[in-house]
């Protein structure tokens, strides 16, 4: 297909990058891309070290197809090797090597995961297993030979590590070599990653040059913060959104960010310009638009994103319903009440709690019983019997519901 003007593809490309290494060379690559009909070869590389993708992952996975979108070819390679050596980026220690069992687990849910973003028949996926495996202590050597270790160290976190005497393992300095290999071996035009991995995409620049390739444009993305608005986006740190929670879950996590870090995510997580997130600011800030709903707005968007516009809709009403306004969800769990519950007294309203999985144990409900943290038909109880003969218990405890049928 033809390619649009080479300024209209850098000024779209260029929309929400960190950093562009190097601008110029870019102008020309897509120059020749024109020319000779060849799409630019595009990668990303992702080590399979957690079971899910979170919505941190995603400010990549977009800027890649905006890169499809304009007809180039996009390359979602998997670390399958990298993986077991790990990414020592912003690590204060050495982390423990994954087993390729893991590996293996992680990178299938990673391609089923992909797609809800990359169009599946423009992306090519790749494992760098495929080419790195085969690699014999000769070829590993010889890839050593093209970088010091004096460079290396520059990096801050080796760096750092270094002058406090933390231990750094040999493996972990043949990371950044093994992801330069990989841009190497798929003759890439361009490679893109966050912010933090802009030495070890430098160093593929390097490689590249050494085994005679021209050497590859590099462009990074903010890297996402977390719902705590402090952290990096971590699912090990608790503050993600993953894409593959149910919507209403989804919803909930975006109502939980601060009013000014939902700029921040309509900036990554959207396509909304500038100037419209600008306006959108300038309404809220003089009164003409409730942050609120501003934040409920982003919240449909990127439900919509990985589930659908319906789904989106329908997570918002659930969060008006139950927290902004405290009912029932209209979803709640409708179960036969437990015999073993039963006494000639009455039911044991602590073991029934305990039961329906709204306490730890019975001690544990016990406990939210006496401290009035429990509802049942919208009064507060507080005695271990309940006195109902028959009709439908409406349960709460904190922001969980059941209904139990009682049988007359």
């Amino acid at each position: 297909m033809p390619f649009a003007p080479v300024e209209e593809q850098l000024a779209y490309l260029k929309k929400g990058l960190a950093e562009l290494i190097r601008e110029e060379e870019l102008r020309e690559r897509l120059t020749s891309a024109a020319k000779e009909n060849r799409p630019l070869r595009v990668k990303a590389g992702f080590d399979p070290t957690a079971p899910d993708l979170h919505v941190g992952h995603t400010v990549l996975l977009r800027k890649m197809k905006h890169f499809q979108d304009l007809g180039h070819a996009v390359i979602f390679l998997i670390g399958d090797m990298t993986g077991i050596i790990g990414d020592p980026t912003g690590r204060n220690l050495t982390r423990p090597p994954m087993t390729r069992d893991e590996i293996n687990r992680n990178a299938q849910t990673y391609r089923e995961q992909v797609f809800k973003i990359l169009d599946p028949e423009k992306t090519e996926i790749r494992f760098n297993s495929q080419w790195l495996e085969p690699l014999t202590f000769e070829n590993v050597v010889r890839l050593c030979s093209k970088y010091t270790v004096a460079r290396l160290l520059e990096r801050d976190d080796f760096n750092k590590r270094f002058k406090e005497g933390i231990p750094i393992s040999v493996h972990e300095l043949l990371y950044p070599l093994a992801q330069g290999f990989d841009s190497f071996a798929l003759e890439c035009d361009v490679e893109m990653g966050g912010t933090d991995q802009k030495f070890n995409l430098l160093v593929g620049r390097e490689i590249q040059k050494d085994y005679g390739q021209q050497p590859q444009i590099i462009a990074t993305v903010p890297i996402l913060e977390g719902l705590d608005g402090v952290e990096k986006m971590s699912k090990s740190k608790g503050n993600y959104i993953g894409i593959t929670e149910p919507p209403k879950v989804m919803f909930r996590k975006v109502m939980q960010i601060s009013d000014e870090l939902m700029y921040r995510y309509y900036e990554l997580l959207t396509d909304l310009q500038a100037h419209e997130i600008a306006r959108l600011r300038e309404s809220v800030a003089n009164g003409l638009r409730d942050p609120m709903e501003v934040k409920m707005d982003l919240g449909r968007r990127v439900v919509s994103d990985f589930h659908s516009a319906e789904d989106a809709d329908a997570a918002a009403d659930a969060f008006n319903r139950e927290v902004r306004q405290g009912l029932e969800p209209a979803d709640t769990e409708t179960v036969d009440l437990p015999p073993q519950v039963c006494t000639e007294k009455g039911i044991r309203a602590d073991k029934l709690i305990a039961l329906l999985g709204l306490a730890d144990s019975v001690t544990d409900a016990t406990r939210k019983l006496k401290a009035g943290a429990v509802e049942i038909n919208g009064n507060v109880q507080k005695d271990l019997l309940l006195n109902t003969a028959r009709g439908t218990l409406v349960i709460r405890v904190g922001k969980k519901w059941k209904r139990v049928r009682v049988a007359g």
